[in-house]
């Protein structure tokens, strides 16, 4: 379906739980996977600025907004999600991750699913001289949400694996975002989990043959505009190229020609 109006649908993943997606635009397929704290709206904007070319598809990774859930997670299960969102979208479809996002939708690509073009945008890898800087917070937030400490979970998140102060993270438990980001807590697992820690599956990435394009925010740190040329660097042919932006972010503005040249070039 065409338009701008994204447009609620419902696929059944492999193991049967349903995934709620939306598509808006007209033109080639272009699945938009979201990171941690991100549902399908997070990506509304960018599938405006692209609506003109693509068919953009964005949706809720299991476990959040209307999509479902089923134990035990893994990473697999996910893929599948994914297999499901891109048979939905006609059988084959490009593939834009972000952060998390971006390494589940390289996982993906290198195990072979119906990838056209593939495009990672910071995938959070340790490399260089941050190798080992962060520990697996996996235990950690699984035994939080165990005991429903959503609250912690969150902190542990934004502390650990973003690097935010305690004092940034006080104040933002003091604004509306927080109780949005406490509702995806139980998520924050399965993000650990998917970027297993920061370490960079070389030999998957390896394995990747979809025209690859890593991009990375000047406004970024450094070790993740690091990851983001290491991951181009592992993936045969791929390239980076560096935008203009805030941290961990590029506007939708500067970032939808980006992806227009590279996807239909």
């Amino acid at each position: 379906m065409s338009g701008t109006t994204p447009v609620a649908e419902q696929v059944r993943s492999a193991d049967g739980t349903p995934i709620a997606f939306e598509r808006s635009g007209a033109g080639p397929a272009l699945i938009l996977v979201g990171g941690a704290f991100a549902d399908r709206q997070a990506t509304r904007d960018l599938a405006a600025a692209l609506a003109t070319d693509f068919t953009a598809f964005g949706y809720d990774r299991r476990g959040r907004g209307y999509s479902g859930d089923t134990a035990p997670y893994e990473v697999g299960r996910e893929i599948d999600d994914l297999a499901a969102v891109i048979a939905a979208a006609g059988g084959s479809a490009a593939l834009y991750g972000i952060s998390s996002g971006a390494v589940l939708a390289a996982l993906a690509t290198a195990q072979g699913l119906p990838v056209t073009r593939l495009v990672l945008f910071e995938p959070p890898f340790q490399v260089g001289s941050h190798v080992g800087v962060s520990k697996d917070i996996t235990p950690q937030l699984i035994e939080l949400i165990a005991a429903g400490d959503r609250d912690g979970a969150v902190t542990t998140f934004l502390s650990a694996s973003v690097g935010l102060p305690a004092e940034q993270i006080t104040a933002m438990r003091s604004q509306p975002m927080w109780a949005g980001l406490t509702a995806l807590a139980h998520t924050l697992v399965y993000d650990a989990i998917v970027t297993a820690g920061g370490r960079l599956p070389a030999e998957r990435l390896a394995a990747i043959t979809a025209p690859t394009l890593a991009l990375d925010s000047t406004g970024s740190p450094e070790w993740l505009r690091d990851a983001s040329r290491a991951a181009a660097e592992a993936v045969p042919g791929g390239r980076s190229v560096s935008l203009d932006g805030g941290y961990h972010d590029v506007p939708p503005a500067t970032l939808a020609p980006v992806l227009r040249e590279f996807l239909l070039g």
